[in-house]
C-alpha cells in the first residue's frame, strides 16, 4: 500500500470520486479545511495522508430553488449563503442566515462550507438548531448513483437527545451532497448563541420560529443544539391555535414551566446540562414567549 500513501485526488464527477475512494478507502474528503486547522495549533498542521478534494465537483457548489425548496450544495461557502440571504431575504430564512453570521469571522466564513459545518463529528455546530427547526433534509450519496435523504432532525439524533460521542448517521464512504430547506415563510424568529463565561467555550445555539394566520398561532418550533439536541414537541402543540398576543399567565408561564420540567427529566444516560446552560435555555424560552405576550 506504500504507493497509495500521500495522494491528493481531484475528482470532477461523482463516478471519479467513488472510484478513487474504492481504490483508497482511507482517503478523507476535504472541503474548506477550517475544522482541521481549528483543532491544531502548530504552524505546519498535520493533514490526512490521502485526501479526496471536493473542490472540482461542480454540483456541490450549486444553489438552486423551485417553488417548494431551496437546495444548497455541500461545498457552498457560508458567506455565499449569507450574501444570498441579504439579496433575497425571503429565500434564505432569517434564522438560518443569523446562525451563519455567528460562525467565526469573515475570513473563516469565506473558507468554511455548509457541508463541513453539518458533518462535524465532535459536536453539533451552529447550523444544527435552525436546520432542525426549518425541517431541512440532507442528501447523502454512497455511490455515483446511490442517494438517500435524511431529515436534519434524524441526522442529529432528534427526537431523542443524542450524546455527542455517538457518531452521526453517515456511512464511512458516504458523502453529504445537498441541503434542502422548505421555502416556508416564518413570521417571527429568534436566534441565540450561548458560550460559557469566561472561557467562551462550549454552549450551543437555540432558535425559535413561529407562523401565524390572522393573529392565530399556526406553527412554532423551539430547538436547542449543542452537546445535546433538545426539542419538546409536546409542549409546542399546547400553544398551536392560541390567539396572539398570548396570555402571560395562562399561556407563557405554563409553557416555561413545562420546559423546566422537560429539562429536569432528561434521561440520566445523556450528558447533563450544567446550571449555565439550563438557565440560558429557560431564559431564552421565556424571552421568546414574552415577545408574543400581552
Amino acid at each position: 500500500m506504500d504507493e497509495l500513501r500521500n495522494q491528493l485526488f481531484f475528482p470532477t464527477t461523482f463516478q471519479e470520486l467513488f472510484n478513487d475512494w474504492a481504490h483508497v478507502p482511507e482517503a478523507v474528503p476535504f472541503a474548506g479545511g477550517t475544522q482541521l486547522l481549528r483543532l491544531q495549533s502548530t504552524q505546519a498542521p498535520k493533514i490526512p495522508q490521502n485526501i479526496l478534494s471536493l473542490h472540482k465537483l461542480e454540483e456541490l457548489h450549486r444553489i438552486t430553488r423551485n417553488e417548494r425548496y431551496l437546495e444548497i450544495g455541500a461545498m457552498v461557502k457560508l458567506n455565499d449563503i449569507i450574501q444570498l440571504g441579504k439579496r433575497l431575504g425571503k429565500i434564505v430564512p432569517e434564522v438560518f442566515t443569523r446562525s451563519l453570521e455567528g460562525i467565526g469571522g469573515p475570513h473563516i466564513r469565506n473558507l468554511a462550507t455548509i457541508g463541513g459545518n453539518i458533518c462535524n463529528g465532535s459536536l453539533r455546530l451552529d447550523t444544527a438548531a435552525p436546520l432542525i427547526a426549518l425541517d431541512a433534509h440532507y442528501e447523502l450519496r454512497c455511490s455515483a448513483s446511490g442517494t438517500r435523504w435524511i431529515s436534519a432532525s434524524r441526522f442529529y439524533g432528534h427526537p431523542e437527545p443524542l450524546s455527542s460521542a455517538k457518531p452521526l448517521p453517515i456511512g464511512s464512504q458516504e458523502l453529504l451532497t445537498r441541503i434542502r430547506i422548505p421555502l416556508d415563510q416564518w413570521d417571527y424568529s429568534l436566534y441565540k448563541k450561548f458560550k460559557h463565561p469566561p472561557s467562551g467555550k462550549g454552549g450551543g445555539v437555540m432558535v425559535f420560529i413561529i407562523r401565524n394566520q390572522k393573529n392565530v398561532l399556526t406553527d412554532m418550533r423551539l430547538v436547542f443544539a449543542g452537546d445535546l439536541v433538545l426539542r419538546d414537541r409536546h409542549t409546542e402543540t399546547q400553544l398551536i391555535g392560541k390567539r396572539l398576543p398570548l396570555d402571560w399567565k395562562e399561556d407563557t408561564r405554563s409553557f416555561v414551566k413545562q420546559w423546566e420540567t422537560y429539562l429536569s427529566t432528561l434521561p440520566p444516560s445523556l450528558p447533563p446540562l450544567d446550571d449555565f446552560l439550563r438557565d440560558s435555555i429557560i431564559n431564552f424560552v421565556e424571552t421568546s414567549l414574552l415577545n408574543l405576550s400581552d
